[in-house]
């Protein structure tokens, strides 16, 4: 059975044209988030992030790896 991958930390967050991307401390892209401005929503005809919506979800998403970590060390606690 294959290893499973390791995305080393820190991650970070990259504008791109129309989201943002999240990509680990060796420059891999780990997701990305795509948003349309608020003022293009209307004619997207359907519900679609706005960027500043993409923007969180890619900020909170870098934060992912400490966030495991904390809740791996409170779980070992128990």
């Amino acid at each position: 059975m294959n290893k499973p991958r390791k995305f080393p930390k820190p991650w970070t967050v990259a504008e791109v044209p129309g989201g943002f991307r999240n990509d680990d401390a060796e420059g891999k892209a780990v997701a990305s988030t795509y948003g349309l401005d608020p003022r293009e929503l209307p004619a997207a005809g359907h519900q679609r992030l706005t960027l500043d919506e993409a923007r969180r979800i890619a900020a909170n998403s870098a934060k992912l790896p400490k966030l495991l970590r904390a809740s791996t060390k409170s779980l070992e606690d128990l």
